[in-house]
C-alpha cells in the first residue's frame, strides 16, 4: 500500500479546506484501486460536497444547527462549546474511500473532498492518504 502524509492549516475558525487537488496528485500514475482518506484527530472529519457555490456556509449551518456551541455538552475543555467538536467525527466521519479508475479519482463533476474543522484549538491537521491497488 502507498502512503502519504501532509499538513493543513486550517486557521482559528471553522474551516472547510478543499483536499480534491491532493487527492487526484497522489492518485495520479497509480492505476485502478481505492484511496482512502483518514483525517487522524477527534474533532475534524472528511465530507463530499461541492465548493464554491456557497456549501461550505451551507454545511456550517447544518453542523452549528445539530452541534450547538453552548454549554450543554459534558466534554469541557477548549474553547466555549468546544465539545461539540467532538462529536463532530460521528456525524461527519474522519475517514473516506474513493474509487481510482486508471489513476483518476472516480468523482461526479461537483464533487470535492474537504476536510472539515471546526475546531478553534488546533490550527494544523493532518490528512493520510492511501493507495490500495486493485
Amino acid at each position: 500500500m502507498d502512503v502519504y502524509t501532509f499538513e493543513v492549516r486550517t486557521g482559528s475558525g471553522p474551516a472547510v479546506v478543499d483536499l480534491t487537488g491532493e487527492v487526484v496528485g497522489f492518485c495520479r500514475g497509480r492505476g485502478d484501486g481505492l484511496c482512502n482518506v483518514f483525517v487522524p484527530h477527534a474533532t475534524a472529519g472528511l465530507a463530499i460536497i461541492e465548493v464554491g457555490a456557497g456549501s461550505e456556509r451551507d454545511l456550517w449551518t447544518a453542523v452549528d444547527a445539530l452541534l450547538p456551541r453552548d454549554d450543554r455538552w459534558m466534554h469541557r475543555h477548549g474553547s466555549p462549546g468546544h465539545g461539540a467538536d467532538h462529536l463532530l467525527p460521528a456525524f461527519v466521519a474522519p475517514t473516506l474511500t474513493i474509487p481510482v479508475d486508471d489513476g483518476v479519482p472516480v468523482l461526479g463533476t461537483w464533487q470535492s473532498i474537504v476536510l472539515v474543522d471546526p475546531n478553534r484549538d488546533n490550527p494544523i491537521r493532518r490528512v493520510r492518504l492511501s493507495f490500495l491497488a486493485g
